[in-house]
């Protein structure tokens, strides 16, 4: 069963959750996670391979790679990330810790979202069951709502984020000129 390979719907539950987790998770590692899986099904359709499109890195295991080569990545780049970052009002103090529980955690939420709606995932390679699939029809349809709702709530999150952040800037401007 095919699908949209590349889907930016996974964004909605990868902004919402990762301004919930703000203080834990390394948020452009955690976008990054929750999309970089798609390559996946990319590459089979221009490369015109006769594979299924969510194989192998669409897998807990495949998955781990991928998160680790990312992680590893984003330790490297995040830093050319920051000025971005300050103006969007999304600057955090950088970790180890949290740059590879972003990458994990955001792979880890795309491969269950997707093997809720497409049989060609086995989630638990080398096995080849998919417990997670729903086989329900309505299964895409809550899917894809369920994404829809988190990028709602998601943006609602941020101007909030923002709000406080402005309030906090500005409060802190006035106490410094009293000073």
């Amino acid at each position: 069963m095919s699908g949209m390979p590349f889907t930016p719907f996974h964004l909605g539950p990868a902004l919402l959750f990762g301004l919930v987790f703000f203080c834990y998770l390394d948020f452009p590692t955690f976008l990054v996670a929750n999309v970089i899986l798609d390559l996946e099904p990319f590459m089979i359709l221009v490369l015109g391979l006769d594979l299924p499109l969510h194989g192998f890195f669409h897998s807990f295991l495949g998955g781990t790679i991928v998160s680790l080569l990312l992680a590893f990545a984003m330790m490297r780049t995040g830093k050319f990330l920051k000025p971005l970052l300050v103006f969007f009002h999304l600057e955090q103090t950088y970790h180890l810790k949290s740059v590879y529980a972003a990458a994990l955690s955001g792979v880890y939420l795309h491969i269950i979202l997707d093997a809720r709606l497409y049989t060609d995932i086995k989630p638990f390679y080398p096995f080849t069951a998919n417990p997670l699939f729903s086989g329900s029809i309505f299964a895409g349809f809550e899917v894809y709502t369920f994404c829809v709702l988190s990028a709602l709530a998601g943006v609602v999150l941020y101007f909030f984020k923002i709000l406080r952040t402005r309030r906090y800037l500005a409060r802190n401007m006035r106490s410094a000129s009293v000073t």
